[in-house]
């Protein structure tokens, strides 16, 4: 009997959740998150497309907007399908492996944009700041490593929290207030001390994305500093414009990021819907703009990608 009970509370599924109270209108929410999805995809496959085919391009400013693409790409894959699958078939069951896999992907890649992020930043610092050394600085091998480090980092910083929580037993309910998984979601249905996940789950926040946050506002501060002191009005105009995009893409990302994070650890049952609204931003706005953000505010990735699409 007691196995019995064991084998009932530990569920091997948790059920995903779409936008509570409105299952009637879930065909037409569908709508727009395919459209989002679709725009994702082929936005950041078009620039990936661009930057590989056209040599002209291969400068680290663009190497770097390729890796945030692969990145955006890997988080609309992850997340959008079973997105879908619940708005447009009601299949809300996610295994539990399934469900760890999940959030590994969606918090490591969270992580690996953050730090590409971080190299945009350093790369526009470099560019400002001592321009005849920019070519000889960001060589192809030094990008290269730069990329592979950002790619080792999220994968070691993020790997222990799946493998915790795949040792838990899970008897509360199973049921998850997103439509994907998330760490510190999963964690409370836990029948366990959880102390462990809060405090590493913390950590790893801000020695990742709180870290690269702080880096990317100090290399600003730097930026500033160098167009003020030696540039002209149009020259520190000129300047700041090949920021635009960059900044664009850094608010995208962590303005939604740090208000959720703010409302998971001081907001209460209230905020929940505006939880979920701010959920759906982090993972899906991002993907979504940053594409277009960089097709229209760079003249040589916009001539391009024109040139493809009137041939």
């Amino acid at each position: 009997m007691s196995a019995v009970n064991d084998t009932k509370l530990s569920s091997a599924v948790f059920l995903l959740t779409g936008i509570s109270g409105n299952e009637d209108a879930h065909l037409w929410i569908s709508i727009p998150f395919c459209f989002m999805y679709g725009i994702s995809i082929v936005g950041n496959s078009v620039i990936l497309f661009i930057i590989k085919a056209d040599t002209s391009l291969h400068e680290p400013m663009y190497i770097f907007l390729s890796m945030l693409s692969i990145t955006d790409l890997g988080l609309s894959i992850v997340t959008i399908p079973t997105m879908l699958g619940i708005y447009l078939f009601n299949s809300r069951e996610i295994s539990r492996d399934a469900c760890f896999a999940q959030l590994f992907f969606i918090h490591s890649l969270q992580c690996i944009e953050s730090s590409v992020l971080l190299l945009m930043a350093l790369d526009r610092f470099i560019a400002i700041h001592d321009p005849l050394r920019y070519a000889s600085i960001l060589t192809l091998p030094r990008i290269v490593k730069m990329g592979l480090v950002c790619v080792l980092r999220g994968v070691v910083v993020i790997l222990p929290l799946p493998l915790l929580l795949k040792r838990y037993r899970y008897c509360q309910s199973n049921v998850l207030s997103h439509s994907y998984c998330l760490h510190q979601e999963v964690m409370k249905l836990a029948c366990a001390d959880i102390r462990v996940n809060i405090i590493l789950g913390l950590f790893t926040k801000l020695l990742t994305m709180g870290l690269d946050w702080l880096l990317i506002f100090l290399s600003y501060v730097l930026i500033l500093k160098t167009v003020l002191s030696v540039a002209s009005h149009a020259e520190t105009f000129r300047a700041l414009n090949t920021c635009v995009s960059h900044l664009c893409a850094v608010l995208l990302f962590y303005t939604p990021d740090i208000s959720l994070v703010v409302m998971y650890r001081f907001g209460n049952s209230s905020s929940q819907a505006l939880q979920i609204v701010l959920g759906y931003i982090c993972l899906l706005v991002p993907p979504l703009m940053n594409p277009i953000v960089y097709s229209v505010k760079s003249k040589h990735l916009r001539v391009r990608i024109i040139r493809v699409f009137i041939k």
